[in-house]
């Protein structure tokens, strides 16, 4: 899962960090009320947590304006405001959590799993694009009638994808999901994962833009001719 964290206090922000981090999420991690909103806006997240005391742009307004875009995202705010009128404040904007500072690190962990376990059952976020159908939930991949559950870095990258069949993944963008903005990607990474997807959902359905990056084709998806 990609997180985006946004908190100012850097001694809490690198903790979180390094123990998001063990547990296999991508994580980046911003200390701007306007980066972050500039971040929710441009890119794709799986989940956010919110201190609401940030510079620029205080984190209620980041919950309001992502609402108003229409972005769903799961957010948790993470705060050391603890007033019931407050609480009350960031689940009316749109929050999904709320939790107070200081807090267990075993407790937030809870709390991420129990928001995106209701998210994943109160819509339908399952992705298709042809005769491929991937359960961003489970991480479950079915091509045809035959079924897989997929690592995740090759999870990461075919959702992605499959939420922008037909337009060209860059290879920054693709790298991005795997080890968010820091570099850390070996020289051949992605190349070694897009040979595995290409392994379980066929050579042709990723095609190469060479120099560019990589992109799903949604007629080679369907597998047959007359697929529209």
């Amino acid at each position: 899962m990609r997180i985006l964290l946004v908190e100012d206090d850097h001694l809490l922000g690198s903790t979180m960090l390094d123990m998001l981090r063990a547990d296999q999420h991508t994580v980046d991690w911003l200390d701007d009320g306007q980066q972050a909103l500039n971040a929710l806006t441009d890119d794709h997240f799986d989940l956010a947590i919110l201190d609401l005391t940030l510079p620029r742009v205080d984190g209620l307004e980041i919950v309001r304006q992502t609402r108003q875009q229409g972005n769903q995202l799961p957010i948790i705010i993470l705060t050391a405001r603890a007033e019931l009128e407050e609480k009350l404040q960031g689940l009316d904007a749109g929050a999904d959590d709320y939790v107070t500072k200081p807090f267990a690190m075993a407790e937030l962990k809870a709390r991420i799993r129990a928001v995106t376990r209701r998210r994943s059952s109160t819509t339908s976020d399952a992705l298709t694009v042809g005769q491929i159908t991937l359960d961003p939930a489970s991480a479950q991949l079915t091509v045809g009638s035959a079924t897989d559950t997929l690592p995740r870095s090759e999870f990461q990258i075919l959702q992605y994808m499959m939420r922008h069949p037909d337009q060209v993944a860059t290879r920054r963008r693709l790298e991005e999901q795997l080890y968010g903005w820091e570099p850390g990607a070996e020289s051949n990474a992605l190349e070694v994962h897009i040979h595995h997807l290409r392994r379980r959902i066929g050579k042709t359905t990723i095609r190469t833009i060479r120099g560019v990056g990589y992109l799903l084709d949604s007629q080679a998806a369907c597998g047959v001719p007359e697929c529209p």
